[in-house]
């Protein structure tokens, strides 16, 4: 007697979802539909609207040009396709040594150290330093006249190199960028530690040695999180302006000018075609060909990660289809 209400009440609340649960759904995914449309979507269709004109941020007497920004870029000026060469190339740098020093770094941390938890946060420290001290840092070491870098140097030389100037910041900045890599290492160890015991062990027993179970166990396992953190990584690297315009001798947000060629990438040149040559228009087609130029590299290495990432559950499975 006393269950049928229970049945009758939990019956009335099945069907109360089962009514609700679209427009429920929307409701609480509305602030991310709201923040996307407003903060995201119009903006990209903005600039792109923008990218056909000669708008110069401020004057009302602009014109519709079409395409022409977009040809001028490509055809007409050398100085944008180098900065984007030297993005691609910059970011080609990157990206293996960070995904390979903190695959490196959380293999160590992994394994049973002492004091293990105090090594994982002093790699992890960095990753977390904001990126103005960061580049301070960077120019106390590297300054050429009153840098430490210069001053040990000076125990067996009496030669100052302009580290912060060409041909040398465009490797300050990518020892700049390495910093940084003990992010990435939280993020592979949290993968390390999902890969099962018992197969590492089942490999020792039948004699594999510990690179033999890197290499042909624990790497193909991990390798979701390793593709994840290639794709972000390269996205990242990409798109950095802040680095290479804080890293300058005489670096100010308002002196962008005085980065060296090797670190003029290509959003520092986006940056003065904007706020120093007043290009609203040439500077949004920029933008919007090294989205293209992005968009493309994410498909290339999504269509290469089939050959090289495994995952345990695959689709199409009789797993997914229960």
């Amino acid at each position: 007697m006393t269950e049928a209400p229970v049945a009758v009440a939990g019956s009335s609340r099945g069907r109360g979802w089962r009514r609700y649960r679209t427009s429920t759904f929307y409701l609480f995914a509305s602030p991310w539909i709201l923040g996307f449309l407003v903060l995201t979507l119009m903006p990209v269709v903005y600039t792109f609207g923008v990218s056909l004109t000669n708008y110069d941020g401020y004057s009302p007497l602009w014109r519709w040009v079409g395409f022409r920004n977009y040809i001028e870029v490509l055809t007409a000026d050398p100085g944008a396709l180098a900065s984007m060469g030297r993005s691609v190339v910059f970011a080609a740098v990157v990206v293996p040594l960070t995904v390979a020093l903190g695959t490196a770094l959380a293999l160590l941390v992994n394994r049973r150290l002492k004091a293990r938890g105090v090594w994982r946060a002093i790699f992890f420290l960095p990753s977390v330093v904001p990126v103005v001290a960061t580049a301070i840092m960077f120019r106390l070491i590297f300054n050429r006249d009153a840098g430490l870098l210069n001053y040990i140097m000076g125990f067996f030389t009496d030669a100052k190199i302009t580290w912060l100037a060409d041909p040398y910041a465009f490797y300050v900045l990518i020892l700049m960028m390495l910093w940084g890599v003990g992010g990435g290492m939280i993020i592979i160890l949290a993968a390390l530690q999902d890969v099962p015991v018992e197969i590492e062990e089942a490999a020792r027993i039948d004699g594999a040695s510990y690179w033999r179970i890197v290499r042909s166990i624990i790497l193909p396992l991990i390798s979701p999180v390793l593709y994840f953190q290639v794709i972000t990584g390269v996205i990242g690297s990409l798109q950095i302006l802040v680095q290479p315009m804080l890293l300058a001798e005489t670096s100010s947000i308002a002196t962008s000018a005085s980065v060296p060629s090797s670190t003029t990438l290509l959003m520092v040149d986006v940056y003065n075609e904007f706020f120093y040559n007043q290009r609203f228009g040439y500077g949004s087609a920029m933008l919007w060909l090294f989205f293209i130029i992005i968009l493309t590299l994410t498909l290339v290495l999504q269509r290469l990660s089939k050959r090289f990432v495994f995952y345990q559950v695959e689709s199409g499975t009789d797993t997914d289809k229960g």
